[in-house]
C-alpha cells in the first residue's frame, strides 16, 4: 500500500511497515511552546525508534526533514514547512538505570523523554548532577543537540556516549569525545562521518555521581522556585530566545537598550525577563519574528553587539504560504 503526500512532489511511500501516525497540512502551533506558527506539510509521529528508522528509509530523500522535541526552542514561520516534520517527545521515550554502584550510576535516557523527567528520575535513584535539567522546558534530544543549560550547568558535561540516526534510518553509538562541545552548540569532530551532516540524537548515556535523593529534590524544588520568579511563565515563550555573549547577559544588554516591553502584534518582549519574547494572545511567527529582529537590530546599533539567536527558525514566509 502507498500513499500519496501532499505538496510540491507527488510522491508515494510504502506505509505497510509503519505503525506511527501521518498526519498532513499540520498545525504547528500545536506543536511549539510559543503557539504560533505555519502547518506542516506531512507531520510524523512514530511509534517507537525502530518505526522511526522505517519512516527514514522509507521518506523521499529530496525531501527535508525536521526532528523535534517539545517544541520550545522552536519558530515555525507563517508560511509552513515542506517535507515532514517528525515529534519525537513522548515516543523515543526510553528511561532507565544501565548500571549502578556506590560511586554513582550510567542512565540512559530517549530523545524524546522531557529533561525534567530525567532530573527527578536520577534524584529519585539517589543520582545528582542533573538537577538542572528541571529547569529546561524540552526533551533530552534537543539538550543534546544545543547542549542546554541553566544555572551554571550544561548537558554534555554528563554525557558519556550518544545513540543517533540518520537521513537514511542508520543507528549509530558515538562517545562523548566524537563532538566539539561548546555554549549551546555541538559539532562532531569529523563532520564527514555523518549522512552528508544530516544525523540527529536517538538518546544518550549519562554517567552521573552518586547522590542523595533529599539534597537533589531540594536543588530541584529551589531551581523551580528561582526560575518561576524570574521567568514569564503565564504566557506562551520558547525560553531565552538569544545566547549569552562572553562575559555578558542578553537579558541585560536588551534592558540596557530600553526594550522591555517592545510590542509588535501580540509578541513583547517580557517585562520580566528581557530574553524571553512572549505571545500576549494571538501573536503570529511574524509578529515574534519581528521582534527578535528589531532587539537583534537595537542591540547592534547601540552597543555594537551582535546578539544570536538561540531559538531555531525554519520553514518559509507568508507569502510562499503551503
Amino acid at each position: 500500500m502507498g500513499l500519496k503526500l501532499p505538496g510540491t512532489h507527488l510522491t508515494r511511500i510504502d506505509t505497510r511497515l509503519l505503525r506511527g501516525e501521518l498526519r498532513p497540512n499540520e498545525p504547528m502551533q500545536r506543536h511549539v511552546s510559543w503557539r504560533a506558527g505555519g502547518h506542516a506539510a506531512n507531520c510524523y509521529r512514530p511509534a517507537d525508534l525502530e518505526d522511526l528508522a522505517l519512516f527514514l528509509q522509507a521518506w523521499p530523500r529530496h525531501e527535508p526533514v525536521y526532528m523535534i522535541g517539545l517544541g520550545s526552542n522552536l519558530l515555525v514561520r507563517e508560511g509552513g514547512v515542506q517535507g515532514a516534520v517528525v515529534l519525537l517527545h513522548a515516543r523515543l521515550n526510553e528511561l532507565f538505570i544501565v548500571e549502578q554502584d556506590e560511586q554513582g550510576g550510567l542512565v540512559y535516557a530517549g530523545a524524546g523523554v522531557p529533561c525534567p523527567k530525567l532530573a527527578r528520575f536520577a534524584a529519585l535513584h539517589n543520582l545528582a548532577g542533573v538537577e538542572f535539567l528541571a529547569g529546561i522546558p524540552g526533551t533530552i534530544g534537543g539538550a543534546l543537540a544545543m547542549n542546554a543549560g541553566c544555572y551554571g550547568s550544561e548537558t554534555w558535561e554528563w554525557v558519556e556516549r550518544v545513540k543517533t540516526i540518520d537521513r537514511s534510518g542508520h543507528l549509530s553509538e558515538r562517545p562523548a569525545n566524537d563532538y566539539r562541545v561548546g555554549y549551546r552548540q555541538i559539532a562532531l569532530r569529523d563532520s564527514a562521518s555523518s549522512d552528508c551532516g544530516q544525523a540527529w540524537f536517538a538518546g544518550g548515556w549519562f554517567r552521573l555521581p552518586a547522590g542523595k535523593m533529599e539534597t537533589s529534590r531540594q536543588v530541584i524544588k529551589t531551581l523551580l522556585t528561582a526560575r518561576i520568579k524570574s521567568q514569564p511563565l503565564g504566557l506562551p515563550n520558547a525560553g531565552s530566545v538569544f545566547r549569552n555573549p562572553d562575559g555578558e547577559f542578553a537579558a541585560r544588554l536588551i534592558e540596557q537598550c530600553d526594550l522591555k516591553g517592545l510590542r509588535i502584534g501580540d509578541a513583547m518582549v517580557s517585562t520580566r525577563h528581557a530574553n524571553f519574547i512572549v505571545n500576549c494572545g494571538q501573536a503570529t511567527a511574524t509578529d515574534i519574528e519581528a521582534v527578535i529582529e528589531t532587539v537583534h537590530n537595537r542591540v547592534l546599533a547601540r552597543l555594537n553587539i551582535a546578539l544570536v539567536t538561540e531559538v531555531r527558525i525554519i520553514g518559509q514566509d507568508k507569502e510562499h504560504q503551503l
